[in-house]
């Protein structure tokens, strides 16, 4: 945890961002996984409750009360039979002390305190919630069903989240660089282990037992695959082969539940060939666009579509793409080749806040993104930069050969594609680059003090020692 203070000083501020009522922030519980006593594991907190709560134990709800200017944290004392199989730990009152809490109480006089608030015409305020023990919970509570709770929770709250948890603080980044520094040591043991023959199954072990033994457990599922062109390939059995690309997208969570998201992709044979590398040169500078781009006040969603008209030019020039750049990216040809937005907010999530909806987390009411067009519809982030904001930088290639043959069959954007070449690409994997980004007073820096290799020469280099 953080300091003391540091929870306080966050409370603080959230009730003056709601300015009244009664604020519920439900933390997560043990969640089974295939039978009801075998549960997940390691246990993961809900990020927000973590935030002003910072307690890391199932079965606890913080309440700030903000008119009367009370906080309470409610749960259960664990009795002899949990300590038996796990342990003792702190008393409810002990952990509500450590992060300034005055009060404590049973998760019993939970529904008396919102009966009362309710009584009183009070609004009772609840974010988003995404786990169904949660959802039955608030329908006791509020009589509010699982289908309605999205739809029925608090506007105020949410955004008051939002604006606080996307600023990072020093301390929030000195957090997310020890994740960056475990990730450093995922994925340069990646680089070490690529070569034919080696399944993908057993580089993702050996990454995520890195993950689990320097910090809590990975922040998301690892991707690790040949198949690059699949966004989410998690490891398969098949064995890495020569002439093919090995993607690897993994991170880190510390033991203080902050994230890291990189990407690297590395060809098996440790060289590139000439295709590839015409390939990832593109990818590499469209990378370091975004790195030369993003600072405060501009819009990532600027940012985004600055790489898409890079891009194009660029594989104009391969011969792929052909014909206007701005008419092809403004038809969402580009989106052949990179169906998914430039980054996401990062921070407790990797996909930060996610639970509260990127719509509200990403953009605003000056740059909501059509969703109607393939590409931009996966868009995670296009709203302007502050300094102290976290997001990522992964642009892409991927050649698919199931959209190939769609687009191909319906005509889509054939006036901007050279769908003849792109046949010949269809055995080709995709390729991404990605870095944490932090938005600085004047531009903004890699996060990671160690830099993954990610030039070609430098992959090539770090895979021969």
């Amino acid at each position: 945890m953080f300091s003391k203070e540091t929870y306080v000083g966050r409370r603080a501020q959230l009730k003056k961002l709601v300015k009244s009522g009664v604020i519920l922030l439900f933390g997560n519980n043990e969640s089974p996984c295939n039978y009801p006593n075998n549960g997940y594991s390691p246990f993961r907190q809900d990020s927000t409750f973590l935030y002003y709560f910072g307690q890391n134990r199932d079965g606890l709800v913080g309440v700030i009360d903000v008119d009367n200017d009370k906080e309470i944290l409610v749960g259960n004392d664990i009795d002899i039979e949990d300590i038996v199989w796990y342990g003792s730990v702190d008393a409810v009152a002990d952990m509500a002390a450590q992060v300034g809490v005055e009060n404590s109480a049973p998760m019993s006089t939970l529904k008396e305190i919102v009966d009362e608030a309710r009584a009183k015409g009070r609004t009772v305020h609840f974010l988003p919630p995404y786990r169904h023990d949660n959802m039955i919970q608030i329908m006791d509570l509020l009589g509010i069903h699982p289908s309605e709770q999205r739809k029925a929770c608090s506007h105020e709250l949410r955004m008051a989240v939002i604006a606080m948890r996307s600023v990072k603080t020093a301390e929030e980044i000195e957090e997310i660089e020890r994740a960056c520094a475990i990730g450093y040591k995922m994925h340069t043991t990646a680089m070490k282990l690529v070569k034919a023959g080696v399944s993908e199954k057993y580089i993702g072990g050996q990454i995520d037992g890195i993950a689990n033994s320097y910090g809590a457990k990975v922040s998301f599922a690892t991707i690790f695959s040949q198949h690059g062109e699949i966004m989410h390939g998690n490891p398969s059995t098949a064995l890495l082969e020569d002439g093919r690309l090995a993607l690897c997208d993994c991170g880190a969570e510390t033991v203080n539940n902050y994230c890291s998201d990189h990407t690297r992709t590395m060809p098996v044979s440790g060289k590139f060939s000439q295709r590839q590398l015409e390939i990832y040169s593109i990818v590499e500078e469209c990378h370091d666009l975004a790195l030369k781009v993003a600072a405060p006040g501009v819009k990532y969603m600027d940012v985004h579509m600055a790489v898409c008209r890079l891009m194009t030019e660029r594989l104009k020039e391969l011969g792929l793409m052909k014909g206007d750049v701005d008419e092809a990216v403004a038809a969402g040809a580009h989106a052949m080749f990179l169906p998914h937005g430039l980054g996401h907010m990062m921070g407790m999530d990797v996909h930060d806040m996610e639970g509260l909806d990127q719509i509200y987390v990403g953009f605003d009411e000056e740059t909501r993104p059509r969703l109607d067009q393939f590409g931009t519809n996966c868009l995670r982030m296009g709203r302007r930069l502050q300094e102290g904001f976290v997001v990522t930088d992964e642009p892409g290639i991927y050649f698919i050969p199931a959209l190939i043959d769609d687009w191909r069959a319906s005509g889509h954007c054939a006036e901007f594609l050279n769908f003849d070449m792109l046949e010949t690409y269809k055995d080709f994997g995709g390729i991404r680059i990605e870095d944490d980004l932090l938005i600085t007073a004047d531009g903004c820096r890699f996060l990671g003090k160690e830099r993954i290799p990610y030039h070609p020469q430098d992959v090539e280099a770090f895979m021969a020692k």
